[in-house]
């Protein structure tokens, strides 16, 4: 980013609470390959592991498991994501080879399996992605894409 469009704000990271954290990172650690920078537990009650992908500054991600709760977690949703609910997006520059993996580890599923989309833009121009998405154990839904053309506010 040019110092002169900069603002004095950056999204550190964003931290998906989930059930289980060991069942998490097969997915985030080992299939789409994150590398963790931190694994704690933090005041005996909460466990947070924060990935990385390529800066450990920005764009890191956190999963924090609430330990020892009193009440049932309830069950996961496997659904399209509604108001409140996140979804991840990552950009996978190896999707084509890497997408075998991600499918394959246990507690994923599959939404859509990799093909070409179209998405608008600017001034009537296109920008062709390599799209798919998978649901975690957790029923967060995570876009894994590959951008084949230049990337929106480019």
């Amino acid at each position: 980013m040019p110092e002169a469009q900069r603002i004095p704000v950056d999204l550190r990271r964003t931290t998906l609470v989930v059930r289980d954290i060991d069942r998490s990172l097969p997915l985030y650690r080992d299939a789409l390959g994150l590398t963790v920078i931190y694994d704690q537990v933090i005041g005996g009650t909460t466990r947070l592991v924060l990935l990385r992908a390529n800066d450990d500054f920005v764009g890191v991600l956190g999963l924090m498991q609430r330990l020892n709760l009193a009440e049932a977690v309830p069950a996961p949703e496997f659904r399209k994501a509604q108001p409140g609910d996140p979804i991840l997006v990552f950009n996978l520059q190896d999707l084509e080879t890497r997408f075998e993996r991600i499918s394959a580890t246990p507690d994923v599923r599959v939404a859509e399996a990799p093909r070409r989309i179209e998405y608008p833009g600017p001034g009537g121009s296109v920008i062709p992605v390599l799209f798919s998405a998978v649901w975690d154990a957790d029923g967060n839904f995570i876009e894994l894409n590959r951008i084949l053309g230049a990337p929106a506010g480019r």
